[in-house]
């Protein structure tokens, strides 16, 4: 290997040093800004089970879930500022072309996984939760600790929010011509099986109701995301970029 290219890759692991740094230290003001605010988002996270009364069991768990809480809210108000550094350390990779979809979508990024999330929110967790709570009740009296509800909650919450992010992800990667809705189109049984499989994996209960409603979601943004792949190839094919001047 030449010096030159160990003294970029050198170059390289500094910059994302830097900018990891960086982002950790607006992520420790975020979390300690959210961390005046816990109780408010706690009492949010604990609305859709209406009457639950949540207890605690060791001395340290309440402090621990505020903490906890405090930095998942501290990441989500810091998500801009974490998208701006992964743009500005992936954009000399990128060509023209690439950067025009890139900073198209991050946007849009952000809009879509806040709206997977408050779809989670007052559709997918009232009926899970009314399951996990109800369910063997006439046997035993249900204690729920604060920790394991908001480590439910907060689980979920994020994960049906990123997988709002497919469709998005597909478009980008079509814009560049990574994939083909034809491709998309013939690999739909396959999503349609992985798209169950993540929903046993994402509920946090064996009902087949609510796994069938997040698998039945990921369906859809999946047939949403081979539209906006036909969009993508479309433009892309409307408007070629040639190779010499896709570079900078």
């Amino acid at each position: 290997m030449s010096d030159e290219k160990k003294l970029t890759i050198l170059g390289h692991l500094e910059e994302l040093r830097r900018r990891l740094l960086r982002s950790a230290v607006v992520v420790g003001v975020t979390t300690t800004i959210c961390f005046f605010f816990t109780d408010k988002v706690i009492q949010i996270l604990i609305r859709p089970a209406s009457g639950i009364e949540l207890i605690y069991i060791r001395l340290t768990e309440m402090i621990a879930t505020y903490v906890k809480v405090a930095l998942v809210a501290g990441i989500v108000l810091a998500l801009p500022y974490l998208l701006y550094e992964l743009v500005r350390f992936v954009s000399p990779a990128l060509t023209r072309t690439e950067k025009r979809y890139f900073y198209a979508l991050l946007p849009s990024s952000i809009l879509f996984f806040l709206a997977g999330a408050a779809l989670c929110y007052f559709f997918f967790l009232p009926p899970a939760l009314n399951f996990l709570l109800n369910f063997g009740s006439d046997i035993a009296t249900p204690l729920i600790t604060i920790e394991n509800y908001v480590s439910i909650v907060t689980m979920l919450l994020f994960w049906v929010g990123l997988s709002f992010e497919m469709p998005l992800v597909i478009f980008f990667l079509a814009g560049i011509g990574v994939v083909s809705p034809r491709a998309l189109s013939r690999k739909r049984k396959w999503a349609v099986l992985g798209a169950f499989v993540l929903g046993a994996i994402i509920t946090p209960t064996i009902d087949p109701v609510n796994q069938s409603i997040v698998a039945g979601t990921l369906v859809v943004l999946y047939e949403i995301s081979i539209w906006l792949a036909k969009l993508a190839a479309w433009r892309r094919r409307k408007r070629p970029v040639p190779a010499a001047a896709a570079q900078e």
